[in-house]
């Protein structure tokens, strides 16, 4: 019996085996709670200390005292200061070290602008001194978060090593759940990923979303994303990817090399710990050199050739094979042991090749290629060969193969493309043997499969059209009779029942004596050809139908138009009124237009002058142009203004009429007072000329007839005077593409201000000097008051 199965033992314990109280399991939470919260401040701790002990070591190097002064020292440097021990052993270890760290850490300022946080410079030499001390990417990963990223709002990291077949391993991670990192714990080649990406282009990936991006990943699927690769060597180790969890604002150079400093801090990691670097290779050079002998076309191996600094600068020709033909003609011996770069310079610019074998062995990616131009120089003069080229990576050596394309098996290849595009099937019969070729194509066109037999050509007429049976016996007659080339066009019934439109030539093979030894010849599928004729020709017929549809209706409306609007009209006299009316159609037969004008006197003894201009052409302008002048003149009864008949016209033309929008100015003219009252929709205004001067009208509110239901049109009134002319047309008169509608306004009112004589000279002067250029219909109507002796009152 133990102290806890005694009676009396201790309140909170229980017997063995009986169940557990709740405030026993809360204490036990809390008791490990407190551990783990005293390891994480050891370990952090650790890590500073870590940088005070280097620091100690430098002062003990440089002022020549022992470590007990060297840490007095210390502290009083930086109680003068003002910083902590820390930080001023960070700024120390900075001035003594020449390390990319130092590089970043100098564009940071030694302080931050909160009072009692440690510097940049601090947290980035304390994750580093974290990582010196562990080998384990967990707690690197761990570290990194805590010290280095977390102030710049990242809330976790993922750290990657990568494989020989490029393939990514979750190896160390912060922030993420555990379930979350079990999932993503190995991505397989050619999984598109921030990190892959990294990966693949060898430089870091900034994302501002990763919602944005597309691209799927560990942690959160929003926020911002950041992946940089690390490596030394010229290969990549791994991927260091962290993740903020708001979109990432564009961040400052410093920051950008503060995070790709990190990554290689965590390459330090990956090279020195043996399960992170994914599984090992099988193969070592040695056994490479014997696989490479083995094989038929020429293969190099290659190995790193790395520079002072560490960094790949070139790869050397460790093997060349038994196979191996070098361009220039040296001798393998030559060769091998050189570095490529040496042996083979323009694979440095040629066709990439240096730039495909550095990818290769930086990522692990395998390259491969069936055609690649390579090029070398023998004697000063390029030498340039097609290949199909294969370069993968093997632990540390590139092992680069190729296969030097056969000019044989090139054109071979070509013309199978050509039967294949043009679908054509090529045939050969030895008619001594009696036996027949046929390639792949012709297989496909017959229908039958690759083992069938071929049809003879004296058998072909019992697979075709009956209607087409004869074309194909006088085919096979004039080849085989008269030794002479033939062809013919035939509808081939395949098998399967279907019919193929087949276009077949051929020729016979004689000896030298005449005799006939082959035949030999093409299959066409012209099914496509023949169906597209067929298309061509039901289109030929429905254009000229169409073609003869539209003329008629051309035709038409220019009748109903001539009726309606004669070109020129007798001048109307009227109260002391003189008209002139005026009008062009369009050139071209087909644009009839629905412009119209309009002059009569009313029951009222007032004159009604309008011109309209409906949109569109052809028949149903024409109509339209009829609709609308009729409703004006009935509503004109009425006894109405101007604005209340636009106002009703407007109604007809949205609900009576189907699509159809126009213009139009619309005045009434009392003899009696000589008072015009106008309105206008969405119409050019009317010119007037009075005294050598010509003016456009105010543009009146009103929009185009049709537009909308409800619309009331504002109404003015003009005092003419003797001698006034007005003029009243459509844009045809004026308008120009490539003009602005004022510029062409203005050149009319200078042809009219400046034209001296009678109205119907001024109105065929207008129409007959016009450079409209839109080949529209045209309207003109000219307004001149004489000299009779009506009331003159103004308004």
């Amino acid at each position: 019996m133990t102290d806890l199965d005694a009676p009396g033992a201790a309140e909170g314990t229980v017997p063995s085996g009986g169940p557990v109280p709740e405030a026993a399991v809360t204490r036990l939470a809390a008791t490990v709670a407190r551990l783990r919260a005293q390891i994480q401040h050891a370990q952090a701790t650790a890590d500073g200390r870590a940088l005070i002990e280097m620091a100690k070591g430098i002062m003990v190097e440089r002022l020549r005292c022992g470590p007990a002064q060297a840490a007095r020292q210390l502290e009083r440097l930086a109680e003068r200061a003002g910083v902590t021990s820390l930080e001023l052993a960070v700024d120390l270890i900075n001035q003594a070290a020449d390390d990319t760290l130092s590089a970043v850490v100098d564009e940071f300022p030694l302080r931050t602008a909160t009072s009692g946080e440690p510097s940049t410079v601090s947290r980035l030499r304390t994750a580093e001194s974290a990582v010196l001390a562990t080998g384990d990417p967990q707690r690197v990963a761990q570290s990194i978060l805590d010290h280095a990223l977390a102030p710049l709002g990242a809330s976790a990291v993922a750290i990657w090593s990568v494989g020989a077949d490029s393939s990514l391993s979750l190896v160390g991670f912060a922030g993420i759940d555990r379930h979350e990192a079990e999932r993503w714990r190995y991505v397989p080649p050619g999984v598109a990923t921030p990190a892959r990406q990294a990966l693949m282009r060898r430089e870091a990936q900034w994302i501002e979303d990763l919602r944005t991006a597309g691209l799927p990943s560990i942690g959160d699927r929003a926020g911002g994303r950041v992946a940089v690769p690390a490596g030394t060597g010229g290969t990549l180790t791994g991927v260091l990817e962290m993740c903020w969890p708001t979109p990432l604002a564009p961040q400052p150079i410093r920051v950008r090399r503060q995070l790709e400093a990190l990554a290689e801090l965590c390459a330090h990691t990956l090279e020195s710990d043996p399960s992170a670097v994914g599984e090992p290779d099988r193969h070592d050079v040695a056994d490479l050199v014997h696989l490479t002998d083995s094989f038929l076309d020429p293969a190099l191996v290659l190995l790193p050739h790395l520079g002072a600094d560490g960094a790949l600068t070139d790869f050397r020709i460790h093997h060349v094979n038994s196979c191996f033909v070098d361009p220039v003609g040296r001798a393998r011996g030559a060769v091998s042991g050189a570095l490529l770069l040496e042996a083979y310079p323009l694979a440095a610019v040629e066709g990439r090749l240096f730039e495909r074998i550095e990818h290769v062995f930086a990522t692990g990616e395998t390259y491969r290629a069936d055609r690649v131009v390579l090029t070398e120089l023998v004697d000063q003069v390029p030498l340039t060969v097609s290949a199909a080229l294969s370069i993968s990576r093997h632990g540390d050596c590139v092992l680069v193969l190729w296969r030097v394309e056969d000019e044989t098996a090139r054109l071979a290849a070509l013309l199978q493309h050509a039967q294949r595009l043009g679908r054509v099937g090529g045939f050969e019969e030895d008619t001594a043997t009696g036996r027949i070729t046929w390639s792949t194509q012709l297989y496909d066109l017959h229908g039958l499969g690759i083992a069938a037999n071929p049809v003879p050509l004296e058998q072909l007429p019992d697979h075709v059209h009956g209607d087409d049976a004869e074309s194909v016996r006088r085919l096979v007659r004039t080849l085989v009779r008269y030794h002479r080339p033939a062809s013919a066009a035939f509808r081939l019934i395949r098998p399967s029942g279907d019919t193929r439109h087949i276009r077949v030539v051929a020729e016979p093979v004689l000896d030298h004596d005449g005799n006939l030894l082959a035949l030999r010849g093409a299959y066409q599928d012209i099914s496509a050809q023949h169906w597209t004729e067929v298309a061509l020709s039901a289109t030929q017929d429905r254009l000229a139908h169409t073609e003869q549809h539209a003329a008629e209706q051309s035709r038409l409306a220019r009748q109903l138009q001539q009726a309606i609007m004669p070109d020129k009209q007798p001048s109307i006299e009227a109260f002391g009124l003189h008209i002139a009316v005026r009008y062009r159609p369009a050139e071209q037969s087909h644009m009839v237009g629905g412009d119209w004008y309009d002059a009569i006197v009313l029951p009222s003894k007032q004159i009604l002058v309008s011109v309209g201009d409906i949109t569109g052409h052809g028949i149903k302008a024409a109509t339209g142009m009829v609709v609308l002048r009729n409703a004006l003149r009935g509503l004109a009864t009425t006894g109405a203004g101007p604005g209340q008949m636009l106002t009703w016209l407007n109604l007809v033309t949205h609900h009576l009429t189907e699509d159809l929008y126009a213009t139009a100015v619309c005045g009434l003219y009392d003899p009696q007072t000589r008072v015009l009252r106008w309105a206008r929709a969405g119409h050019l205004p009317p010119v007037l000329v009075r005294d050598g001067v010509a003016t456009s009208l105010p543009e009146l509110r009103g929009m185009l007839l049709g537009a909308v239901a409800e619309m009331t049109y504002e109404e003015a009134e003009l005092q003419l005077d003797s001698d006034d002319i007005l003029l009243l047309y459509t844009d045809g008169l004026i308008e120009r593409r490539d003009l602005p509608l004022d510029d062409c306004v203005e050149r009319l009112l200078n042809q009219a201000a400046r034209f001296t004589g009678a109205l119907d000279d001024l109105v065929d002067h207008v129409l007959r000097d016009s450079d409209a250029n839109t080949d529209d219909d045209t309207c003109v109507v000219g307004i001149q008051v004489g000299h009779g002796t009506g009331a003159r009152t103004a308004r």
